[in-house]
């Protein structure tokens, strides 16, 4: 009988281990939610932590001068449906008009105003180089033009 109370406490162990792996996980995590997604379902989603994905809307950044504070919208280029943001912190260097982003914070019905986190903004899936010759074509000691 002494090893069935070992198989018993083992078994309650890793049951242990595993509910609380997946209840964290659940937790954590977070949806994406389109612009359209979430304006469809403001109400219900109205304080709760959500993530939404979208590009900014090309003159729409504005800073607020000695504060990290910016406010844009991020719109869907499939609706053009819009909503505007508020995000308090570090912004990326890739952060300009058209970037697509990632925005991540609460949704505020009563403001139509999403106040967010975190911004991630996409890096350009495509670099151009400014010159027209590439490095291998020029012969050392000589400069590109």
């Amino acid at each position: 009988m002494p090893h069935a109370k070992f198989i018993v406490a083992g078994t309650l162990i890793i049951g242990a281990i595993v509910y609380l792996m997946f209840s964290g996980i659940n937790d954590s995590m977070v949806y994406y939610y389109s612009v359209s997604e979430l304006l469809a379902s403001a109400d219900d989603l109205n304080g709760k932590g959500i993530r939404v994905s979208g590009h900014v809307a090309p003159g729409t950044i504005h800073r607020s001068p000695g504060t990290s504070e910016v406010e844009f919208l991020v719109f869907e280029k499939q609706s053009n449906r819009r909503v505007p943001v508020v995000y308090r912190g570090i912004i990326p260097d890739t952060f300009k008009d058209n970037a697509e982003v990632v925005v991540e914070g609460t949704y505020q019905a009563d403001q139509k105003r999403f106040h967010a986190n975190t911004l991630l903004a996409k890096c350009p899936s495509k670099y151009e180089s400014q010159g027209d010759e590439h490095p291998d074509d020029v012969p050392l000691g000589k400069v590109a033009k």
